[in-house]
């Protein structure tokens, strides 16, 4: 007699159960909360310079593995951003957005000195109405931004193209930054994860 065996379950991280669904009906994350994680990620990159290896490490960290499997699954999970070049038609699940969630916050709490610099430098340079080149790491930052995102978006899609010019997409930077600086703070997680769904649910 032949035995079969349970089918398998899918093994979820308790680490996950700290953000709520908001009685969203489908598993799968809406368009704006693809893309903004998306847009929070790249800003992550041009602050970080090994982001990519970092991602990784913090995945293993937090213990993520069973959501996050590999450096191309975490790619996937990227391009599933609908503006992206290379878009990934799948969805992006609640679950797997919840696990880039709790690995932004963990790269930005370990990145808070450098966030809080240049937030800091970008209150200054406005005090004092001064460009934003006038702070050397603030406009480092925002170069790499630039260029991430005009290697990754498509040109051709109508929301890339509104941030054709630099002072768009150094306005979308600094945006980020702010909630960059929030994920630092207590319940960072939290406060990332409802972000994500402002419209989405009532």
């Amino acid at each position: 007699m032949t035995v079969k065996s349970p089918p398998e379950k899918s093994i979820k991280s308790p680490i996950l159960d700290k953000l709520p669904n908001y009685g969203i009906q489908s598993d799968e994350c809406p368009r704006r909360a693809k893309t903004q994680l998306d847009f929070i990620m790249l800003a992550v990159e041009a602050l970080e310079l090994n982001a990519s290896q970092v991602m990784l490490t913090a995945i293993r960290d937090l213990g993520l593995q069973d959501v996050l499997k590999s450096r191309v699954h975490l790619w996937r999970l990227r391009s599933t951003n609908p503006l992206r070049k290379f878009n990934q038609r799948q969805p992006l699940t609640l679950e797997e957005a919840k696990a880039l969630v709790l690995v932004v916050c963990y790269l930005c709490r370990k990145l808070t000195v450098l966030i809080r610099q240049l937030f800091l430098g970008y209150q200054q340079l406005q005090d004092q109405q001064l460009s934003l080149d006038h702070h050397f790491r603030l406009a480092k930052y925002l170069k790499r931004f630039r260029s991430h995102f005009r290697a990754r978006m498509n040109p051709k899609r109508a929301m890339v193209l509104a941030y054709s010019t630099d002072e768009k997409l150094d306005e979308l930077a600094l945006s980020l930054l702010t909630q960059l600086l929030l994920c630092t703070g207590t319940r960072g997680e939290e406060r990332l994860w409802a972000s994500l769904f402002d419209g989405e649910v009532s």
